[in-house]
């Protein structure tokens, strides 16, 4: 190439970078201001930390239930757990990307430890008491305390949507407890 087109040639690729810059930096700009002002608070941080937490232990302790349980009643209501809970953790999944959490949380290992040696009738009575009741009376407190007082509107919208479920739930949780201690 002649000296003249490759003067030219740079030239060129020189003004068009010169022309994207600021858009580059201020797309730059723009994203970094996004993740800055998407921070969650630690109120939000916490509650998406402890009801992922409950929702993978709920998960993980019901799949169990399927194999584990003796009780019909205890598979039925560890499959409808599986079932709403899937739904909910996906919702609060996707909140947590938009705010740059992407890290699955981990299912409480102390909870799911106590269970997996268990089957039948020893099975039953020990989820009933550790995912059932206690679990979802955590989770009831847990997802009213962020309708409350969240800071982040998905995510308090989200804790007020599924609080119901998560009530009706610890409704059927008792339930189950008072038939099997009768």
């Amino acid at each position: 190439m002649p000296r003249s087109a490759t003067s030219t040639t740079h030239a060129i690729l020189l003004s068009l970078a010169a022309a994207f810059a600021p858009l580059a930096q201020a797309q730059t700009q723009a994203a970094a201001g996004a993740v800055r002002s998407e921070k969650l608070s630690p109120i939000d941080q916490q509650f998406l930390q402890d009801a992922g937490q409950a929702g993978a232990t709920e998960l993980t302790a019901s799949k169990l239930a399927l194999t584990h349980a003796s009780d019909r009643q205890v598979r039925e209501f560890a499959q409808r757990m599986i079932v709403d809970h899937t739904k909910l953790a996906r919702n609060l999944d996707v909140i947590a990307k938009r705010h740059g959490i992407t890290a699955p949380p981990a299912a409480d290992t102390a909870v799911i430890g106590s269970l997996q040696n268990l089957q039948g009738a020893e099975f039953d009575k020990a989820y009933i008491e550790k995912v059932a009741v206690d679990g979802h009376q955590k989770a009831v407190e847990l997802f009213r305390k962020e309708s409350e007082a969240g800071n982040d509107t998905a995510l308090k919208t989200a804790a007020t949507k599924a609080l119901p479920i998560i009530r009706h739930h610890y409704e059927m949780a008792q339930q189950l407890a008072k038939k099997a201690a009768s």
